[in-house]
C-alpha cells in the first residue's frame, strides 16, 4: 500500500510537467504529491510494510518531484543570481553526500532527520506562498534551512562510512 502511494507521487510529479506552471491542475498535483510523501512512511509503519525497497522509492520519489518542481517552478520565479548560485551549492553538498555514501557503503542511503523533514516541508510551501510573500527573503531562509540539513546529513554520512 505504501508503496503504492509513493508511486502515485513519482506519476504526480512526471504528470506536473504536462501542466501550466501554476494552474488549478498544477497545483492540485502538487499538493498531491507532497500529501502523499506526508502518509506514505506512517501507512508502510502503521501497516509494517515499511522495507529497504519502500525507502529507496520514498528517496526516489522525492528526488523526482524535487527536480519536476525546480524545471517547472525556478524560471518564473525572480531572484537574485546569489540565491541561484546557494541552491546550486545545496544540490552539490546534497549529491555529494550521496555518492560518498555510495563509495563507501556501497549502497544509496539518505538521512530522515528532523531537520530534512523542516526544510523538506519548507521547500514543498514556497511554491504555495511566494506570491505573497518577500520571495527573496523566503529563498534565503529556505536555503539557510536546506544548508543546515545537507550539512547535518553530510555529518551523519561522513560519521557512518567512515
Amino acid at each position: 500500500m505504501a508503496n503504492v502511494i509513493t508511486g502515485f507521487r513519482i506519476i504526480f510529479s512526471f504528470a506536473l510537467l504536462l501542466c501550466p506552471t501554476f494552474s488549478i491542475p498544477f497545483y492540485a498535483l502538487y499538493i498531491s504529491a507532497g500529501f502523499s510523501d506526508m502518509i506514505d512512511g506512517a501507512a508502510a509503519r502503521k501497516t509494517g510494510t515499511d522495507s529497504e525497497f519502500g525507502a529507496k522509492l520514498d528517496t526516489i520519489a522525492d528526488i523526482v518531484f524535487t527536480a519536476v518542481c525546480m524545471i517547472k517552478i525556478l524560471p518564473l520565479i525572480e531572484m537574485p543570481i546569489w540565491i541561484y548560485l546557494w541552491i546550486a551549492v545545496i544540490a552539490f553538498i546534497k549529491l555529494a553526500n550521496v555518492f560518498i555514501s555510495y563509495i563507501r557503503l556501497k549502497k544509496f542511503t539518505s538521512v530522515h532527520s528532523v531537520i530534512n523533514k523542516i526544510a523538506g516541508a519548507a521547500l514543498f510551501l514556497f511554491p504555495l506562498v511566494f506570491n505573497f510573500i518577500d520571495t527573496t527573503l523566503f529563498a534565503a531562509a529556505l536555503c539557510v534551512i536546506t544548508t543546515v540539513a545537507a550539512l547535518h546529513e553530510s555529518n551523519s554520512v561522513l560519521r557512518h562510512t567512515s
